[in-house]
C-alpha cells in the first residue's frame, strides 16, 4: 500500500512539473552590463582604500612608537616605561578598533555597500518578476550562483530580456 502511495505521488509530482516553467538568468553577466554597478564598485573600492590606509596609519604610529620604546627602554623609569606601553597599546587599540568601524559585520563598508547596491538588485529583481509573470515561469534560477546547475539550455535563458527591460543593451 505505501509503495502505491509513493508511486501515486511520485507521478503526480512529475505531472506537475512537467506543467511548470523555468527559465535562467546569468546574475555576474547581468551586472557586468548595469553601468551603475561598476560605478558603485569603484566608489567601494575608493573608500575602501582610503579606510584601510587610515588604518594602517594608525598601525604604522603604533609600530614606530614600539621601536622607539625599545631603543629608549634602558633609559626610563618604571612609570615611564608603563605609560610608553600604555599609550603603544591604546594606538594599536585604535587601531584595532578603526578597523572593526570600517569593516567588521556591520561597519562602515558593509552600510556603504548594502546603500549602493540594494537599489540595483532590487531594480533587476522588479525586472526578473515582471518577465516571470508576463511569461508564467514558476521558478528562475541564477545559473551563476553555486545551485548545482549542471546544464542549463541557452533557449531557457532570460539574461538579455532582463537587460532589455532595464533599458541596458548586452554586449
Amino acid at each position: 500500500m505505501k509503495k502505491l502511495i509513493t508511486m501515486c505521488l511520485l507521478a503526480l509530482s512529475a505531472m506537475t512539473v512537467h506543467a511548470q516553467k523555468f527559465a535562467l538568468i546569468d546574475m555576474e553577466y547581468i551586472l557586468k552590463n548595469v553601468p551603475a554597478y561598476e560605478r558603485a564598485n569603484e566608489q567601494l573600492d575608493q573608500v575602501s582604500k582610503k579606510w584601510q590606509a587610515e588604518v594602517e596609519a594608525l598601525n604604522t604610529e603604533a609600530s614606530t612608537m614600539y621601536k622607539n620604546y625599545q631603543n629608549e627602554m634602558v633609559f626610563l623609569s618604571q612609570e615611564q616605561k608603563k605609560a610608553k606601553q600604555e599609550a603603544i597599546m591604546n594606538k594599536e587599540k585604535a587601531a584595532s578598533e578603526l578597523k572593526k568601524k570600517y569593516f567588521g559585520p556591520e561597519g562602515e563598508l558593509f552600510k556603504k555597500r548594502e546603500s549602493l547596491m540594494t537599489p540595483i538588485q532590487d531594480e533587476i529583481y522588479n525586472a526578473v518578476k515582471e518577465i516571470s509573470e508576463l511569461r508564467g515561469y514558476s521558478l528562475i534560477i541564477d545559473r551563476a550562483s553555486n545551485a548545482g546547475i549542471i546544464f542549463g539550455s541557452p533557449k531557457i535563458d532570460i539574461s538579455n530580456e532582463v537587460l532589455q527591460k532595464l533599458g541596458y543593451s548586452s554586449n
